[in-house]
């Protein structure tokens, strides 16, 4: 191979530096006489014949002709549409298209964003472009004609993001084929759904499909639930971490061949609609890419509590249990769940008259809602084909199910036959929204999580209703096996498509356990173009139903997802398993979620299925209290998994979740931001520390926010963790006296008792707490402590930080008077000088409602405080903003790669007995004293 590459020009070397190495080899091969035949040509690319401003301004637009038709996998479109725009100063378009007819693309109606022209037959004209770029404020559009490539470079350092230069463009109605180069050292991250073995980093050669399946999260590498057809890439140049993001916004299904130098898109329809997001810093990637696919949903405060779920509670007794050996452990709850254990048979928006008659419920709910608890229940998109059931009588008078052949799709999923409604129908989410209405009117429940909606199929292809058994089969114990009477769709293009993506991981059938891929929806749309839609376009419609009926802020959780889904709904990262592998896979899940724009995710705490171990529970609460969405969940067929059934996990779930419910003000902030910003509220580490390279492939430890770093065990039988601390200070928030001091350096061993995990906050944060509780209402409204988290031994250094509270009923996340209150947090020590003050915005709200500081703890100064002097909006009021006011100090326990002078005993300096308003501006100063 060496001798091949070496005999090649220094030109031809440049044009195959992004071909996967298979090809290559075989190309090369097949060129010295290794073997008898190359693999058949698939295009020849085309090139550019006209290219204009457009006539309205602020864009261009070009046309590209094929060089030479190729048969593989169709026929070649002889003429492209290119259309190139900086549509905002960080955020450039570059569209491909048919340009003769219009092609499938993602509805402007689920996705807002900027229209492109329409594709109408004609020509647009405009004044010839001639220059060899188009740039814009931060990025450059640059382009070759024969063959057409082009190239999105940085305006500031003329690196290449993107570059096509190195493969031919192929576009066939059922198959599309663009490639980029990459330099060896770029860290992607991101094209999702899928269980990533290797931790959050993209690995080469690693399969990357993207079609939303129903197949278990335990299947790796595997196309799963969502479809997120976007990547960051970060790449250190001269010491600083740069980022920028790709999005392909196509919803058919893809292959994404990841070579290390390359990237190669293999798509089965639609068009190329490039995005390309100039950063430079993560979080503004994400910021960028939010703002055109839509902020991140604002979540209600106590969907950051604790969610208990199981398939299997048979009866409301069960359920009744549960909450009361969570109160009785004294572990918080604030949310119980039911499965589809609920429903009269397994049909929607219906009630088990025996196992949960609804007076009985109605009862318990009214019991729970006066504790301030929630009750949500499942929903899946498939409706029972039942003529005495309403809901399918409605549905089918309003029309609104995806149709084969002109009749409604006959599919099974739970209650046996079902159809499936069509969210991409007016009709159908109008009717969606009047089912919720009335399923509401019978269970007032505080949210919807709708699921198996991919959608997923028990069956395979063209079905009818048996006329020789039953189906559902009476009594079964397999009720996800096949009772219909079922035939292979093959005599069609859209089931059967020229190129086969690697579908399930074994390249099947598109419409393997899915809707036929022929099937159409609304105005003879294809399942086939839109069937990664699908989860995406239910959670709007449940969106709207919920915010339009309740008048509060939505809460649902969905399973699919697609790009934007994260400005409606929740995310779990679906059924994993009880093993030591998936509790560690869930992190970079997790992470990549909040790359998404899916920032409220987590996955099932101690696995779906089977039985964990009573250790693996432990280590699982333990990290699964710091996911941003923390919910329990199990299979009917495992034994209970409350965290109250081992008393070990009952201790663990306390240590672990009575943090989660101090830090809950943190993490609400953290929605709020998330909301504005799109900021995720669990990130990789490369997060804050772009620059820190040891950390582009960490997956083992992450953020919440800018600060706080999760540590946890993820191995059995450990009783300490190696645990990556970029350089600082790093303070154990479990015990703030435990200080890791890092210079960056290797890893740092700490220890990790089987009830314990570690968390720290790191310096230059002010990071607000409150005292916790058992249900989030109650713990809102306890005192706040703030924590100021200074560089160890600092004599001149900063902190800040914020907090956002809210009357979180409200449907918007906005600060608004009376209704929301903002305030940010300094803090500066200079030689012995401390000061701590804050500023207000809108703090009515806080006033209100009574809140106040008990308590500020400052960590890292040595020594004692001495002259506390409290000023409230400018006035002296230490009299009437303390109650008996006093200092106390703890020593250090000094961890890592520290170079501290021995004799610094003290690390925290507690000022307490405080009572100010956290709705008023405040400054407190004090000396800081050294005792000989």
């Amino acid at each position: 191979m060496r001798e091949m590459l070496a005999s090649l020009s220094s030109s031809s070397r440049a044009a195959i530096s992004c071909i996967p190495l298979c090809l290559l080899f075989l190309t090369l091969a097949s060129s010295n006489g290794v073997f008898a035949a190359a693999p058949p040509k698939v295009g020849s690319g085309y090139k550019l014949v006209s290219l204009v401003e457009h006539p309205e301004g602020g864009a261009l637009v070009g046309y590209l002709q094929v060089k030479q038709r190729t048969s593989t996998y169709g026929p070649d479109i002889p003429l492209l549409r290119l259309y190139v725009k900086h549509e905002t100063k960080d955020r450039i378009r570059v569209q491909i298209t048919d340009a003769d007819k219009p092609r499938w693309e993602v509805p402007y109606n689920l996705l807002q964003r900027e229209p492109a022209p329409p594709v109408t037959g004609g020509r647009i004209t405009g004044v010839p472009f001639a220059a060899g770029e188009y740039p814009g404020e931060e990025l450059v559009f640059t382009y070759g004609r024969d063959p057409f490539w082009f190239a999105v470079h940085r305006k500031s350092s003329r690196e290449a993001l993107f570059n096509t230069s190195c493969g031919a463009l192929v576009f066939k109605d059922q198959y599309i084929e663009a490639s980029t180069s990459l330099p060896r050292d770029a860290a992607l991250y991101g094209l999702g759904e899928n269980t990533q073995p290797g931790g959050i980093r993209l690995r080469p050669n690693d399969p990357y499909t993207i079609y939303t399946t129903d197949i278990s999260a335990i299947n790796l590498n595997t196309d799963l639930y969502g479809s997120h057809p976007v990547y960051v890439d970060l790449r250190s140049r001269g010491g600083h971490g740069v980022a920028h993001a790709v999005l392909l916004l196509n919803s058919n299904g893809m292959d994404v061949f990841y070579m290390g130098t390359s990237l190669t898109y293999k798509v089965i329809g639609g068009l190329l609609d490039f995005y390309l997001f100039s950063g430079p810093t993560p979080l503004a990637v994400v910021d960028q890419y939010t703002s055109m696919i839509g902020r991140p949903a604002p979540m209600p405060y106590w969907a950051f509590g604790f969610h208990q779920c199981r398939w299997g509670y048979k009866n409301l007794s069960v359920v009744e249990g549960v909450v009361e050996g969570y109160r009785n452990a004294q572990i918080p709850l604030d949310v119980i769940w039911n499965d589809d254990d609920h429903m009269d048979a397994a049909k929607d928006f219906t009630l088990d008259p025996v196992n949960y008659p609804r007076p009985k419920l109605l009862e318990f709910l009214d019991k729970i809602h006066a504790q301030g608890m929630k009750y949500i229940v499942l929903i899946d998109p498939g409706i029972a084909v039942n003529n005495t059931y309403g809901v399918y009588q409605r549905g089918m008078q309003g029309d609104v199910f995806i149709k084969l052949d002109g009749k409604p799709y006959l599919a099974q999923v739970w209650p046996g036959p079902v159809y499936f409604p069509d969210f991409l129908n007016p009709n159908g989410v109008s009717w969606w929204i009047d089912e919720v209405r009335r399923f509401h009117d019978l269970v007032p429940v505080d949210g919807l999580w709708i699921d198996m909606n991919e959608a997923s199929n028990f069956c395979t292809g063209k079905c009818e209703i048996p006329t020789t058994h039953l189906c559902p089969l009476p009594n079964t114990t397999t009720p996800w096996v096949c009772c219909l009477d079922c035939k292979n769709l093959t005599n069609t293009r859209w089931d059967e498509p020229p190129y086969k993506i690697n579908a399930s991981g074994q390249t099947a059938r598109l419409g393997f356990n899915t809707i036929a891929t022929s099937a159409t929806h609304y105005n003879g749309i294809l399942e086939y173009n839109a069937h990664s839609l699908y989860g995406f376009s239910q959670a709007i419609a449940t969106h709207q139903a919920l915010q339009g009926l309740q008048g509060k802020r939505p809460f649902i959780l969905t399973r699919s997802t697609f790009v934007g889904s994260g400005a409606y709904a929740a995310h779990w990262t679906g059924d994993n398993k009880g093993t030591w592998e998936n509790l560690r896979y869930s992190i970079s899940t997790m992470l990549n979620f909040g790359i998404f724009g899916m920032p409220m995710v987590g996955a099932d705490i101690c696995g779906f299925y089977p039985q964990p171990t009573e250790e693996l529970c432990n280590r699982w609460i333990e990290l699964g209290a710091f996911y941003p969405f923390s919910r329990d969940h199990a299979n009917f067929a495992s034994p209970r998994q409350e965290l109250y059934v081992w008393e070990s996990v009952a201790k663990s779930a306390r240590n672990a979740l009575g943090m989660r419910y101090r830090l809950l003000p943190y993490l609400y902030t953290l929605n709020y931001q998330a909301h504005l910003t799109g900021a995720p509220v669990a990130r990789p580490v490369f997060f804050s520390f772009p620059d820190f390279t040891p950390c582009y492939g960490l997956s083992t430890q992450y953020l919440l926010g800018a600060s706080v770093m999760v540590s946890p065990v993820l191995e059995q039988g450990a009783t300490s963790v190696s645990a990556m601390f970029p350089p600082g200070s790093w303070y154990n928030l479990f015990d703030t006296t435990k200080v890791v001091v890092s210079r960056g350096e290797g890893a740092v061993k700490l220890d990790a008792p089987l009830n314990e995990i570690n968390v720290h906050v790191f310096q230059n944060t002010i990071l607000p707490m409150q005292r916790g509780g058992t249900i989030s209402k109650e713990a809102r409204a306890t005192p706040f402590t703030l924590v100021v988290a200074f560089p160890f031994g600092a004599t001149e250094a900063e902190a800040e930080g914020a907090v956002y509270v809210d009357d979180d009923e409200r449907p918007e996340m906005v600060l608004a008077e009376g209704q929301a209150t903002y305030v940010r947090f300094y803090a500066t020590v200079r030689g012995k000088a401390v000061t701590v003050r804050s500023e207000v915005e809108l703090g009515s709200y806080s006033l209100q409602k009574g809140l106040l500081i008990e308590k500020l703890s400052v960590l890292g100064l040595e020594g004692t405080g001495r002259d506390l002097a409290v000023h409230v909006d400018g006035a002296n009021a230490t009299a009437i903003a303390t109650s008996r006011p006093y200092f106390a100090g703890a020593e250090a326990e000094l961890h890592g790669h520290h170079d501290v002078e021995g004799h610094k005993k003290s690390v925290m300096v507690e000022v307490g007995g405080l009572a100010l308003p956290l709705g008023k501006s405040f400054t407190m100063t004090w000396n800081m004293q050294i005792e000989a």
